[in-house]
């Protein structure tokens, strides 16, 4: 059982009687992070304007690389990056003509950060939006590709659901979506569960970021942009300008050929420096995408063995049954007394998330069996 609590000193010593299992929310910083946060500041300070040719160059094409690795993706250069995904959403949004509305396949399991923004353009006629229901997830891929077969621009969907946890089947996924551009949300997926997009590479956009499951905090979303898709986003910043530059033709504006084209402006970099201090933390200690998921998985199982009966978080009440494998970090309870749960916990210093009527605990590489009994105890105290 991994045992890594020393390496997220500052974060856990900053309040060390709170216990943090929102992992999928706000994961909890490694220390490398706090020397790479420095590090921003001290190019920033040595270079002045001159920091951004090697933000743009040594620490991004490192960024790249990272993440390329994590993905199987054979070309670090498809890589773009963004302070938060909602400005790659906007982008591919903006890549489809404007005479008639763009027609869109979904899930209803979406994150708010898509699900808003497509309402709102609903609301203008502007979008025409098929929402596939989640559950019952074993029947969801099927009930998606076959829907995914009629005619769409644009076909989006997460890896993970961000409000039950369960993964869908990306195998095979960019077969069945005929001409749209293919989106795959994988927020909850990156860094949590082992990912190959080798077959995908060519087909599929994949955005996420290093918010969760990356340990990096803020600022640091990338977007995978297959070659030749979305090639003239309306919505574009200057940095499209850069890059593997395509020339103009009639007076129109040009855009990199690259994942450049995606690209916004000027934009924090510290979350870049963050992501692959973590990134580098991670290769040292021998830590594979495939651990993490492992230590998480047996993390959750012996929480769930060892739940008070009392306390209403039984395994009937989760929304992803305990034996279904296709499941991302966290554990999804739905119960009709879900805020009051959470707001019991939060009383005892533990940090969950509540989503409804659904109380959702992430575990990460900072916890050990030692945290979850904790735990259990404290959800035995909360029912008391």
């Amino acid at each position: 059982m991994l045992d890594l609590r020393a390496h997220f000193s500052r974060f856990l010593d900053a309040d060390p009687g709170r216990l943090h299992f929102a992992a999928h929310s706000h994961h909890p910083w490694p220390d490398v992070t706090r020397e790479a946060q420095l590090e921003a500041w001290d190019d920033a300070a040595r270079l002045v304007d001159d920091k951004w040719g090697r933000i743009l160059g040594p620490v991004l094409e490192e960024f790249q690389r990272h993440v390329a690795g994590h993905l199987g993706l054979p070309d670090p250069s498809t890589i773009a990056v963004a302070p938060n995904t909602h400005e790659f959403v906007r982008r591919i949004l903006s890549c489809f003509p404007a005479e008639r509305p763009v027609r869109i396949l979904t899930s209803d399991g979406e994150f708010h950060s898509f699900t808003r923004q497509i309402a709102r353009l609903e609301e203008e006629g502007l979008v025409a939006v098929t929402r596939i229901s989640a559950e019952p997830f074993a029947t969801f891929d099927e009930r998606f590709r076959s829907a995914a077969c009629e005619a769409h621009d644009l076909v989006f969907v997460s890896q993970v659901f961000f409000n039950s946890g369960f993964a869908i089947d990306l195998d095979g996924l960019g077969n069945h979506v005929g001409d749209a551009m293919l989106v795959i949300d994988g927020y909850h997926g990156f860094m949590a569960r082992p990912t190959d997009l080798s077959c995908l590479a060519p087909r599929a956009f994949y955005i996420a970021g290093g918010y969760k499951y990356a340990m990096a905090g803020e600022g640091a979303c990338f977007m995978h942009c297959p070659p030749g898709w979305g090639l003239r986003p309306r919505d574009t910043g200057w940095y499209a300008a850069f890059g593997n530059l395509a020339k103009a033709q009639g007076g129109k504006v040009a855009y990199s050929e690259d994942a450049w084209r995606f690209m916004g402006s000027t934009f924090d970099p510290s979350g870049l420096y963050r992501f692959n201090a973590v990134m580098r933390w991670l290769e040292e200690t021998g830590i594979t995408v495939a651990a993490i998921h492992d230590h998480v998985i047996s993390l959750q199982e012996h929480f769930l063995r060892g739940l008070p009966s009392e306390t209403g978080l039984s395994p009937e009440a989760l929304v992803v049954p305990s034996q279904e494998t296709r499941r991302g970090n966290f554990l999804t309870f739905e119960m009709p007394d879900a805020q009051r749960t959470y707001e019991r916990l939060k009383a005892l210093r533990v940090v969950t998330d509540v989503r409804g009527n659904r109380l959702r605990l992430g575990f990460g590489l900072y916890q050990t069996r030692e945290e979850v009994d904790e735990l259990i105890r404290r959800l035995g105290r909360s029912a008391g």
